[in-house]
């Protein structure tokens, strides 16, 4: 059985108040002072219990860190219970380091380009980009698989818009790239 939870219980636990439920995850940024400030905040939550069996993703700026937490499986993004109890350990981690979260400091960017046929279009994406399949959504979705860049989601058009839409036209060859594995 999974322990989804929903953004909006996410968004109204206790303990999480500088964490936002963006379209990739919970996520939170807390401000410090140098890098060196911010080395040593995740250095503490490096030692958080557990943190290797569900490690968050983690982005360090000379003005602070932030955190990224959401659960994947092979047919599954979503939120957990387990993300909310690392945020909430989190946020311990980072008062206990005289830090603050700022929430109007995160930001979240997905591209959605519409093509009348996905499966025309996503190969030369796939390869552009060396992006892969999102596991749980594989004909609609690409995702860098170091999950650094925004993540590609298809939407299907009946008929192209003029200017809006993904290059039908392009192919594997224009970008003489390998075919993706």
């Amino acid at each position: 059985m999974r322990d989804h939870i929903s953004s909006k219980q996410f968004r109204e636990a206790e303990g999480v108040e500088a964490w936002r439920v963006l379209g990739d995850g919970a996520c939170a940024f807390f401000r410090t002072a140098s890098f060196a400030a911010a080395v040593r905040f995740v250095e503490a939550i490096g030692k958080l219990p557990d943190v290797d069996d569900h490690r968050p993703e983690i982005d360090i700026r000379n003005d602070g860190v932030t955190v990224r937490l959401i659960t994947i499986t092979d047919d599954w993004y979503w939120l957990t219970k387990r993300d909310l109890d690392l945020a909430r350990q989190i946020s311990v981690a980072a008062r206990a380091s005289g830090l603050e979260g700022d929430p109007s400091r995160l930001q979240s960017m997905f591209v959605i380009p519409g093509a009348t046929d996905r499966a025309t279009v996503m190969p030369f994406w796939r390869a552009a980009l060396a992006y892969e399949p999102r596991r749980d959504s594989p004909d609609e979705d690409l995702v860098d698989p170091g999950r650094r860049g925004p993540a590609f989601w298809f939407e299907n058009m009946d008929e192209p818009r003029p200017g809006g839409h993904a290059p039908e036209w392009w192919t594997l060859a224009d970008l003489r790239l390998p075919l993706p594995r």
